[in-house]
């Protein structure tokens, strides 16, 4: 067998392997938060309840932890509606200041890729991951979402080390000092902003200006998380403007 040849066995198998994975995920929950009825799903249908229990459950320490109280109020506070009167209405748009050790960028890496997985609404589109200015930061948080699927379900990729692509929704790593890329989506529908605080002054400014430049374009999601740098960093500014929704997981770390 040609090296050629062998390259094409290798993407068959991979594509194969993603298509089942396709299959099984589809229109499945990212979790079930009821404690009860997570449990009779998960009687019902063998293990295959929600996305987290397929792909395996976040580990810390080396042990493996459900979703916590805290991780509930991230999911409703950008997926519950929140306004009766208007059902499509949503907050869409979620500032983080964190506690170190909350693993909350982990929990967003499984939201954006429950979202690209759960059915077909995302593909022909794009996802945004904006870490520091340093490509091996970008590098290592598409390794780890690639990393989710490899445990339990044994599904590799073989896209470049700061694209992956799930089920048509291509998601990339940009790193702060290079976002010439980022500038000209197409249809961008999740966009993470990780340790914002810690880039740099102009970066800062450039990243939310293209940011939220998308909202009229494609109204994605908008993340930005951090733990909490200098005085006058984006955080603080975002902090002290009217009239924006504030998650403030600082107060204790929840066990």
């Amino acid at each position: 067998m040609t090296f050629k040849d062998l390259k094409k066995k290798v993407s068959l198998e991979v594509t194969q392997q993603q298509s089942r994975l396709f299959e099984r995920l589809q229109n499945k929950p990212f979790w079930i938060w009821d404690k009860e009825e997570h449990r009779q799903e998960d009687i019902r249908t063998n293990g295959d309840c929600c996305f987290n229990h397929i792909i395996g459950l976040p580990t810390k320490e080396g042990m493996e932890k459900a979703m916590f109280d805290y991780e509930k109020i991230l999911y409703d506070s950008i997926f519950l509606v929140n306004d009766a009167s208007d059902p499509s209405f949503k907050h869409k748009h979620l500032w983080v200041k964190k506690a170190t050790g909350l693993e909350v960028t982990e929990f967003f890496l499984r939201l954006m890729a429950w979202l690209c997985l759960r059915n077909n609404d995302y593909q022909n589109s794009q996802m945004c991951i904006v870490t520091g200015p340093n490509i091996d930061i970008a590098i290592k948080l598409i390794k780890r979402m690639k990393a989710l699927f490899e445990p339990k379900l044994h599904v590799t990729f073989d896209s470049k080390e700061t694209v992956l692509e799930l089920n048509g929704c291509t998601i990339e790593a940009y790193p702060s000092n290079h976002i010439d890329a980022y500038r000209a989506l197409d249809n961008p529908k999740f966009i993470l902003i990780d340790e914002g605080d810690f880039f740099r002054k102009g970066e800062q400014e450039d990243v939310r200006h293209v940011c939220e430049r998308y909202i009229a374009k494609s109204d994605p999601y908008i993340v930005m998380v951090s733990t909490p740098n200098a005085p006058d960093g984006l955080f603080e500014r975002i902090e002290k403007e009217p009239e924006v929704l504030i998650l403030q997981m600082v107060a204790r770390h929840l066990e």
